[in-house]
């Protein structure tokens, strides 16, 4: 049992049991966290043939029993909550969620402040209703703290391989970087990964490593997302390498499944050559990527790994001291070390946290072995899993189509999409008749064969069997037009003893910044060209290039940093789309009043289908309740006269209802102030009386006067006198009378324009309610 099972953590550079390298760091630019953190991602891992069904993992002190609660040290942290959970009776313990036959399970586990002392792992293991625990071995790994400087650095030599044969994989990267789960500053525009560029290779080759410095080659992935320094560097160390790998940008870096394959690339691997490694640039970025280095897919039984899966975080080559997706450059002198970056490495990261807590996850690499060659000697033998994922395509060309099946024969084989000795591929096609059983599904629709260029095919006794073409090297000029290569070489010589007589080396022309004027910008070359958009008939594909430097006399860049160009791919033949149910509605777009919800279904038919014209998203509107209506008021009106015409009084100013609340809005506040005034000061004595009726008679007197002198100016233009005030607009709190003065009788002359109604208004019921 204990040569089946182990613990052990992920290391920036293999994957080894009892390796430990932290998940994430807190770098010395961080702000003063209050303890050195360290995370880590655990894993708890069966080789074949064997499997658990439960487990429990717990963290201990040194020294300690688990009877009390402060004997265990750091704290878990559950990565996917169908596999793993939290122990009901013991919460600072992880176990299975529901019991089932398993393989694999991953938790991060982060240690505790420094000054702890040394912790103990410990994982027992419930296998065929049996319990296995181990106080020493590969259930149990003991951690210590390290040194500062040394943290990071893989300390532990690389162990020699001991399986023979060759076993061959393919590498599948998973994007999941995008503004939806990175929103904070996420480059909407110019997003991307750059071209994957790696290889299988020995031990006494690294390409990149934590701890490590990068190389010209790392550097220039790091910064422009440029794999030809790279990939030269590589091919310069062509005895300790077997297969260089790579794969296509991703322009934009997310998109679904659906509508864009992700990346993948096949490589081999033997005994001298079983460690892998690859990067890409996540862009735009100082100098951030994510990749694997140094992944050991030789096991300890002599066989070879089946399936690896490894969720990444990005790292930081050190050459850069950028701080956000798109800092102006700011070389690092000097170099700094590979490290991954962490949440508290700067306040204006996009990944920073102030609570110091886990990058989220931006890519996942899964890497599968699809088949091995030659005698293998592992002492474990192969289950129907391994027999099945080696056989060789020529092996599986028996018909397995189910009974319940009916098809057309198949179509001829199309045309290869390569007309050079590079590799391409050849596709027929066959109608799906009757499907007589839906519970049973029936095979696809279309097989696709690897194939090359006439005259280079494989079986040629007197055929050279050439590399892929090395990336193209930059132009020869910085600005207008020159030159540029690329090469390949030969990987088999033709068995006949004939000599190879295929060109290994190419050269065309190149335009590069076409103006060279102080107006002109400098950009980088074109890349490659993307995959077509189709995968049969006409389709697009496009290749990109970056803006090095913005044009001298400040103008802007008008050059283009996108290409398109049809591309044909084999006839299509027309097969129904197969499409996934509806979806469930989605919520309304509002939380109150009209708004619109959406549902969508999926394209289950294979991708090299083609095109689908059946709609995969419907919208509808939708209904909530009514959304509330707050209160709104006219402007404030002028203050009143003071109501006493000596000593103190007060002044009033009023404000009118527009609009009442309804459905629970805002209530309406005041709609009446009152404020204190202070006019002449009353005079007193027993004259005072006497004077003031003497004052007034003396008005009465000039307002008649005024009158006559009016209706003799303008005799026609009478008034009817003043109507009685209006009830008060309200009963407290401040409303407003109203009277009015109509007009008798007007003059038809338009001399008289000013006879016209008039109307008064007064404040009433100023009392407070």
């Amino acid at each position: 049992m204990s040569n089946d099972l182990w613990l052990y953590f992920r290391n920036g550079r293999r994957s080894e049991p009892a390796s430990l390298v932290p998940f994430g760091l807190a770098s010395s630019q961080a702000l003063n966290p209050p303890v050195a953190l360290c995370k880590f991602q655990v894993t708890l891992s069966a080789a074949t043939p064997a499997y658990f069904r439960g487990f429990t993992l717990i963290a201990l002190k040194e020294g300690k029993e688990g009877d009390k609660e402060e004997d265990h040290a750091g704290t878990f942290q559950i990565i996917d909550e169908e596999e793993t959970q939290f122990m009901s009776n013991c919460p600072v313990a992880v176990t299975e969620s529901t019991p089932r036959r398993r393989t694999r399970i991953q938790v991060f586990w982060t240690a505790p402040p420094t000054g702890t002392g040394c912790v103990i792992l410990k994982a027992s293991i419930v296998q065929k209703r049996i319990i296995y625990f181990q106080d020493e071995g590969s259930l149990t790994k003991k951690i210590c703290e390290q040194d500062s400087a040394s943290e990071g650095v893989t300390d532990k030599p690389i162990l020699d391989c001991c399986a023979c044969g060759t076993a061959k994989y393919r590498l599948t990267f998973y994007g999941n970087w995008s503004e939806k789960t990175h929103p904070k500053d996420f480059p909407r525009r110019t997003n991307h990964w750059s071209a994957i560029i790696g290889s299988s290779h020995s031990k006494n080759y690294i390409l990149w490593e934590y701890g490590g410095y990068a190389s010209e080659g790392v550097k220039q992935v790091a910064e422009l997302g440029s794999p030809v320094k790279m990939e030269e560097e590589i091919r310069q160390q062509s005895d300790e390498v077997l297969t260089v790998i790579k794969a296509k940008a991703q322009w934009p870096a997310w998109q679904p499944l659906n509508v864009r394959a992700a990346p993948s690339a096949e490589f081999s691997v033997d005994r001298h050559r079983h460690l892998m490694s690859f990067l890409t640039m996540l862009g735009p970025s100082p100098d951030w990527n994510v990749g694997l280095s140094a992944e050991d897919l030789c096991t300890k039984d002599c066989g070879w790994v089946q399936k690896v899966v490894q969720d990444l975080i990005p790292w930081d080559a050190g050459t850069d001291s950028g701080v956000t997706y798109e800092s102006p450059n700011k070389p690092t002198v000097p170099q700094e070390k590979i490290r991954p970056l962490t949440s508290l490495d700067h306040p204006q990261s996009p990944f920073y946290d102030p609570e110091g807590g886990s990058i989220k996850l931006v890519a996942r690499v899964v890497i599968e072995r699809i088949a091995r060659k030659g005698e293998q000697c592992n002492i474990v033998p192969d289950n129907i899993d391994d027999i099945v994922a080696d056989l060789a395509p020529e092996e599986k060309e028996e018909d397995d189509t189910p009974e319940t099946c009916i098809y057309s024969n198949w179509s001829p084989w199309s045309a290869c999409s390569s007309s050079t000795c590079e590799k391409g591929k050849r596709m027929r096609q066959r109608m799906l008749k009757a499907q007589l059983d839906l519970s049973v599904p029936c095979p696809d629709t279309q097989d696709f064969q690897p194939c090359m260029g006439p005259g280079c095919s494989d079986e040629d006794g007197s055929t050279c069997m050439m590399s892929d073409w090395i990336t193209w090297s930059p132009c020869s000029v910085s600005c207008g037009m020159g030159t540029r290569s690329r090469e390949r070489y030969v990987k088999q010589f033709p068995e006949d003893g004939s000599m190879c007589k295929v060109p290994t080396e190419e050269t065309e022309k190149c335009v590069v910044n076409e103006e060279c004027s102080p107006s002109s910008c400098l950009v980088t070359e074109w890349g490659e060209w993307d995959e077509c958009s189709a995968s049969c008939g006409t389709g697009m594909k496009r290749r990109h290039r970056m803006i090095k430097m913005t044009p001298a006399d400040g103008s802007m860049c008008k050059a283009e940093t996108t290409e398109a160009e049809k591309c044909m791919m084999p006839e299509c033949h027309t097969i129904p789309c197969l499409l996934s149910p509806w979806s469930e509605w989605s919520d309304c777009s509002v939380t109150c009043g009209k708004g619109m919800r959406t549902r969508q279904r999926m394209l289950k038919s294979a991708a090299e289908l083609g095109d689908c014209n059946e709609e995969l998203e419907q919208a509808e509107k939708c209904m909530l309740p009514e959304c509330p209506i707050d209160c709104e008021l006219t402007e404030w009106s002028q203050w009143s006269e003071c109501n006493t015409s000596c000593g103190k009084g007060h002044m009033i100013r009023t404000r009118m209802i527009k609009i009442e609340p309804q459905f629970g809005g805002t209530a309406c506040p005041e709609t009446v102030q009152r404020t204190k005034c202070r006019v002449r000061k009353c005079l007193r004595g027993p004259g005072m009386e006497k004077r003031r009726w003497k004052e007034a008679r003396e008005k009465r007197r000039s307002e008649q006067a005024k009158k006559n002198i009016d209706s003799e100016q303008y005799p026609v233009c009478r008034l009817k006198p003043w109507t009685a005030w209006t009830e008060c607009s309200t009963l407290c709190g401040g409303g407003i009378q109203e009277r009015y003065m109509m007009v008798k009788k007007r003059s038809k002359s338009t001399q008289f324009t000013s006879c016209k109604d008039k109307k008064e208004l007064r404040a009433c019921n100023v009392h407070p309610c």
